[in-house]
């Protein structure tokens, strides 16, 4: 119900612009502008033309909102707006914008547009975007907000809380961070606890001394898992000499993971790992998916060659043609199951090199459970419906089920671990490339038990 009444007003409020930009209400646009969360005018730029898009933006004024807007749009669409308008006006937007959301929109342009852009920006800023931009893409060091406010450990409960009051700069107080005399990170305080603490008590003897701070190169994810292990709001970002450079907040860390969550998923379905995706062209879209189902379409070739070598077994044997697609169907879904839940495990820290062997050793078993029953089941339903043939067409057929799950468990299993012990993203193990090796190995398998058990037909 809720969904339906926010689609409606997403529906009504985009009507409403293309009502205004027909009778070219440019004062009513404005206020309808001014009136409009930016997370609601992102999303309804969806729905409209690249005409319409145009036009509204030209109508916004720099101020918070349009960043936000901006950094909440798809990132084509914000790419598209950014470099369709003058260096001069995207400056005099950016202005209002923390480091690291001016970070990300330069980072969307080209190089060209992005310093023509950050030239007209006050020499302090030109420096501090300059530094985020030039860490690595996906790190703590290109989210993390440079306006931090700090105080020296020596100052007392009350002073502290009046130079919070007089602060207008520092980008989302969740904590009061100190420093001593040569600037390095030495605690952090909660602002519920300062505001409850006597107004005489120094902060070095309230503050806490463990801090799970992060260095500029750490990668995001391993950010997100921090803040998801501790339950915290910010995540300090110091240098080699333990000063602080800046704080990754919650917010970041939330798109962090949807935008972590959703290449996985893609990569997982060997779609590639393109977030926009369907923003893209069709022959854009085709081409990502070419690699990874190139890798399908030489599993087929193979398995079909390996069905080829055991000719004499089905002329012998047509029957045994019937259960290749369930052998293939069951030991694919059994290991797509269980790398899923391993790259889950990995991802969310729940599997580590200390219990990947016990996590490995327990899918296999799950796999040797599942198989018996099946390889029973279906053992039982190959005597029943071709009751003609010797019961061990059921055997064979049932062993090379229970094979072929047992073996699928495995895979699925060991590819995701050996992958991450490599720095590998674990992701692509649950695409093409584990579901293609237990087709393979489930049909040879399957072949060569029923060559031996069907030796004498």
């Amino acid at each position: 119900m809720k969904k339906e009444i926010f689609e409606t007003e997403i529906t009504i409020l985009r009507d409403t612009f293309r009502r205004l930009i027909r009778r070219h209400a440019k004062t009513n646009i404005i206020k309808l502008i001014d009136k409009t969360h930016p997370a609601d005018m992102a999303l309804t730029f969806q729905y409209l033309n690249e005409a319409e898009q145009d036009l509204i933006f030209n109508f916004m004024k720099a101020n918070n909102n349009t960043v936000e807007f901006l950094s909440e749009l798809y990132e084509s669409t914000s790419l598209r707006l950014l470099e369709s308008d003058s260096a001069k006006r995207i400056a005099s937007i950016l202005q209002y914008a923390s480091s690291n959301e001016q970070a990300y929109l330069m980072g969307l342009v080209n190089e060209r547009f992005a310093n023509s852009v950050i030239k007209l920006l006050e020499a302090d800023e030109q420096e501090q975007l300059e530094e985020i931009m030039a860490y690595p893409d996906d790190s703590a060091g290109s989210l993390m907000y440079t306006d931090v406010f700090t105080l020296h450990e020596e100052t007392n409960a009350k002073q502290a809380v009046n130079a919070l009051q007089d602060q207008n700069d520092a980008e989302m107080v969740f904590y009061l961070y100190t420093l001593d005399d040569d600037g390095r990170l030495t605690g952090v305080i909660s602002l519920r606890e300062l505001v409850i603490t006597p107004a005489e008590t120094k902060l070095k003897d309230i503050m806490s001394r463990q801090i799970h701070a992060i260095r500029p190169e750490t990668d995001q994810e391993e950010v997100a898992k921090i803040v998801s292990q501790y339950n915290i709001l910010a995540v300090p970002v110091i240098d080699s000499e333990d000063k602080l450079l800046g704080i990754v907040t919650v917010d970041d860390v939330v798109d962090v993971i949807r935008e972590e969550a959703t290449e996985d998923f893609l990569q997982m379905v060997g779609a590639g790992k393109d977030r926009e995706i369907l923003l893209r062209s069709s022959w854009e879209n085709a081409k990502s998916r070419l690699p990874w189902l190139f890798a399908s379409w030489i599993g087929g070739i193979m398995a079909a060659f390996i069905i080829g070598i055991f000719d004499d077994v089905l002329e012998k044997s047509i029957v045994l043609a019937a259960f290749i697609p369930v052998i293939i169907g069951m030991g694919g879904n059994v290991g797509t199951q269980s790398s899923t839940l391993i790259v889950r495990g990995l991802a969310t820290g729940r599997v580590n090199v200390e219990n990947s062997i016990k996590v490995l050793f327990k899918e296999i078993r799950v796999g040797l459970i599942l198989g018996v029953l099946y390889g029973i089941l279906l053992g039982l339903f190959a005597v029943i419906k071709f009751i003609n043939m010797p019961p061990t067409l059921g055997l064979a057929v049932g062993l090379s089920i229970c094979s072929s799950m047992i073996i699928a468990a495995t895979i699925g299993s060991i590819v995701p671990l050996i992958l991450d012990k490599f720095d590998i993203d674990p992701a692509i193990a649950t695409g093409p490339f584990v579901t293609t090796a237990i087709d393979i190995l489930g049909v040879t398998l399957y072949f060569l038990i029923a060559k031996f058990l069907l030796n004498g037909i």
